[in-house]
């Protein structure tokens, strides 16, 4: 108050002079106060007191209305500054995590980072879109020294931060495991004893998990209720369903895992997702499931990466670019 107290006579003279003349030159000058005062700090309410200072000093004999109504206006904006500033703090604490959830985005990447397989004879290809920031989604390649690949497709019943820690300790247990232990039901099993032990119950996680072996061209997999995959015959030119049923991880540590195995032949393909690619929706349409297997088909003849992305820019498109939930998306295609 004390710093507009000082300038209530040039405010005053400005004031008399725009009344006076309405010319740009006294518009120029308020547009100068006002800046002046922001950067004062000063609050509206302020701003209002030294008008009514000003306006009651040029005219002594203003009607009692005017003036009841200019102090209408004063308690008006001192309302409104309380409010204003409870606006801007909030502000600056969103900022503030803002900048916290954006360095955890990039932990995440740098935790949860994985590098993709570059086997003679099979063309892999990858696609994972978050939703927000944080993703609730997760991918990992595992590589032993037989040649053969385990690829684990996991999601978190849940997003933000709590996900994406739930999501590395489940990487780094894995890591954990020795190759002889790369069978599906084995991985599964113990990623179950993991989580049931140190996720809050309120979480659940879904996971697939799939051991190619190249010697013999055979895929085995477990799901511990995972969204179904899709496999798809080249010989019969059709999709099918990856079946393959399961409890979902940390709800009973006794849990087991049913094994399955196919040979997978010149030209197949099987395609590992989450439920943020069956859950599309067109409009107010959950898409179907076949036509999730349309449009993969539509791309069959480009490599496995390309696939995932066009399929993905497909269904992007088609959320008006708005995700409703996290993407993820694995191809792995047997070439010769």
């Amino acid at each position: 108050m004390s710093t507009l107290k000082m300038d209530l006579s040039s405010y005053k003279d400005l004031l008399k002079q725009y009344i006076e003349t309405q010319n740009e030159q006294a518009l120029y000058r308020a547009e100068q106060f006002s800046k002046h005062s922001i950067q004062q700090n000063i609050s509206p309410d302020e701003i209002v007191d030294v008008h009514v200072q000003a306006l009651s000093e040029l005219y002594p004999d203003i009607p009692d209305n005017i003036m009841n109504s200019m102090n209408f206006l004063l308690e008006t904006m001192i309302s409104y500054g309380l409010a204003y500033q409870e606006y801007q703090a909030l502000r600056e604490k969103q900022y503030e995590l803002q900048s916290e959830i954006s360095v955890a985005a990039n932990m995440q990447d740098t935790l949860l980072s994985t590098t993709k397989p570059n086997l003679e004879g099979l063309d892999i290809g990858v696609t994972s879109h978050p939703a927000k920031q944080m993703s609730g989604d997760y991918y990992h390649f595992v590589q032993d020294q037989k040649g053969s690949v385990g690829i684990a497709v996991a999601d978190v019943i849940g997003k933000g931060i709590p996900a994406a820690l739930c999501m590395s300790m489940i990487k780094y247990s894995m890591d954990s495991f020795p190759d002889e232990q790369m069978y599906p039901s084995s991985i599964l099993e113990g990623m179950n004893w993991v989580v049931e032990r140190n996720v809050d119950p309120s979480m659940f996680i879904t996971m697939f998990y799939g051991l190619y072996d190249q010697a013999s061209n055979h895929f085995y997999y477990s799901s511990a209720g995972h969204e179904p995959g899709f496999y798809y015959s080249a010989k019969n030119d059709e999709f099918s369903e990856i079946e393959a049923k399961g409890l979902v991880l940390g709800v009973d540590r006794s849990a087991t895992y049913k094994q399955y195995e196919t040979l997978v032949e010149t030209g197949d393909m099987i395609v590992l997702l989450t439920d943020g690619v069956t859950e599309c929706r067109a409009g107010e349409r959950f898409i179907e499931r076949d036509e999730i297997s349309d449009v993969i088909h539509q791309y069959k003849h480009l490599p496995a990466q390309e696939i995932t992305e066009q399929v993905y820019q497909h269904f992007e498109r088609l959320q008006d670019f708005q995700l409703r939930d996290d993407f993820t998306m694995v191809i792995i295609r047997r070439d010769v």
